[in-house]
This record gives C-alpha cells, structure tokens and sequence, in this order.
C-alpha cells in the first residue's frame, strides 16, 4: 500500500497506449471493493473469491479480444495468490515487479490518498504488508518508485518485463 502501483499501472498503460502495443490494465484490488452479505469479520476470503472470480471473467473478455499483455496491480502477498493469478491471466509468462518506497513515504501517500473513516487502519496495514511482502519475496525485479517521475518508474517497469527496449 503507497507503493504506488496504481498510478505506475495507469503510466505503463498509457506508455503502451502511445506506442500502440495492445494491452489491459487491472487493479485487482478494485474488483474486489465489495461489502458481500456473507461476509466474516475475520475472513476476507468471500471479498476475495469475488475479486478473483471478476478477474476470471475480465481477463477472458480481453483475451477473447486479442488481448495478449496484462498489467495488473495487486500486493501479492503468498505464493497461493501468485499461482491463482498465474492461472487465472491468460499469459505467456508472468513477471512481478515490487514497487519499493520508504515506509514514510509509503504511509503518508495512504494517508493522502485515504483520508475516509478507515485511514487509521489503513496507515497501520502499511508496515504490516510490507513486513509480509518483504518475507514473500515474489518478485522477479523490483524498482524504486520514491523521488523520480513516474514516467520513468513505469518504463523502467516495462523494459525490465521485457514488453520495452531501452
């Protein structure tokens, strides 16, 4: 969280977007914004399901399109969320990137972004997942996105995925 993979997601896409290269951009988190009736205060996994199951059907409706790239944003934060979004997205291969930024910098761009009734918690999560991210350890590359534009974090993303030559 803070991150900044949303934004850097939106960049990458408009960067391809300019260069014609055919392509989706997902926010896992938003397809899972979602209050559901069978939800437990102690389980997320009905928020999930839902989520995962949006995922499913967008990516197939891209796909039946010809759409063959997927950016999608999400903290992966388990080897069983990598491996259902690995065979959820029809692609070729997946690559993770981890967008780093100081703790600081990270919970005062939450603390920005979500200045609603949850913004307490939501500062907190920060240290919290990325103490989990960090024992995770998933990615194949990560870049650091504190104190450059965001045009260059996003193009460094892409060259590095390989989708861009430098």
């Amino acid at each position: 969280m803070g991150a900044g993979k949303t934004a850097v997601l939106a960049e990458a896409s408009d960067i391809l977007t300019h260069r014609q290269i055919v392509h989706a951009a997902i926010d896992l988190d938003a397809l899972g914004l979602a209050h559901l009736p069978s939800a437990n205060q102690a389980s997320a996994t009905p928020t999930d399901a839902v989520m995962y199951d949006n995922l499913r059907s967008i990516c197939t409706n891209y796909a039946d399109l010809g759409v063959q790239r997927f950016l999608v944003a999400r903290a992966i934060e388990d080897a069983g969320q990598l491996k259902l979004c690995r065979e959820i997205i029809p692609a070729v291969s997946t690559i993770v990137c981890r967008l780093t930024a100081s703790l600081e910098a990270m919970q005062h761009r939450v603390q920005m972004r979500d200045p609603g009734i949850s913004q307490p918690e939501l500062v907190a999560r920060v240290a919290i997942l990325n103490a989990i991210i960090d024992r995770a350890h998933l990615e194949d590359f990560a870049i650091a996105n504190e104190n450059r534009s965001l045009t260059d974090v996003a193009f460094e993303m892409l060259v590095k995925a390989g989708w861009l030559s430098s």
